[in-house]
């Protein structure tokens, strides 16, 4: 049984020409966040080409993100959505998503997206309590790690049966497997991916793609 495969930059190279499909926007966008110092916070391309297949495998028609920085993946999910599709992303630095909503705008998808600025678990009881429980389709979680079980269980009780909650950095760099680490951040996606082993309300799959993407299918 063969094990995962290395990917280097020349087969990563590979499979951004064989498989990746990026708009002009996109790309510009994607090349304005890699200047950025706080770039390493940047999805990866074809991991947000995979949110809107998933988008669109699921039928989703509205859609929560947490974390938006510099709107990225919001783009992508948003250019999935139907016409009267909804993504509703949240974040705490208006330098960030100032640049997300300059690609929004220029790709004609601005209309799809209310971005919330705060504290994302203040974000998330607003959401319970305007909308209810059940009201979303599709999750991306991909804030600060420290708060990930608590964010999973509130966008638990958002989302509707059958659909699906993503989230991102699952792996997180490798330090999930180092004993020796024991920051805050890394307790958080330690903890969650304990959480969702054990969480018989989902169906569960961790991929070991990028820094980890785990989804998870609400029963």
């Amino acid at each position: 049984m063969r094990d995962q495969i290395d990917v280097t930059p020349e087969l990563l190279q590979y499979v951004r020409e064989l498989s990746l499909r990026e708009d002009p926007v996109l790309a510009e966008l994607r090349a304005d966040t890699a200047a950025l110092p706080d770039r390493i916070m940047q999805i990866l391309p074809e991991e947000a080409q995979l949110l809107a297949l998933l988008i669109r495998l699921t039928g989703a028609r509205t859609v929560l993100e947490i974390g938006t920085f510099t709107g990225y993946s919001s783009l992508r999910m948003a250019q999935a959505l139907p016409a009267d599709g909804q993504v509703i992303t949240c974040d705490i630095s208006e330098e960030w998503t100032a640049m997300a909503r300059h690609a929004w705008e220029k790709a004609g998808v601005a209309d799809r997206i209310e971005l919330r600025y705060g504290d994302a678990l203040e974000t998330l009881d607003d959401l319970l309590a305007e909308r209810g429980p059940g009201s979303v389709d599709l999750v991306f979680i991909d804030a600060d790690k420290t708060h990930y079980p608590e964010y999973y269980e509130q966008s638990l009780a958002l989302t509707r049966p059958g659909g699906l909650i993503v989230l991102d950095n699952t792996l997180w760099s490798g330090r999930v497997v180092d004993p020796a680490v024991q920051d805050a951040g890394t307790l958080g996606v330690r903890r969650v991916n304990e959480m969702l082993l054990r969480d018989e309300r989902v169906d569960l799959s961790m991929l070991p793609m990028a820094d980890g993407v785990t989804l998870a299918r609400k029963r």
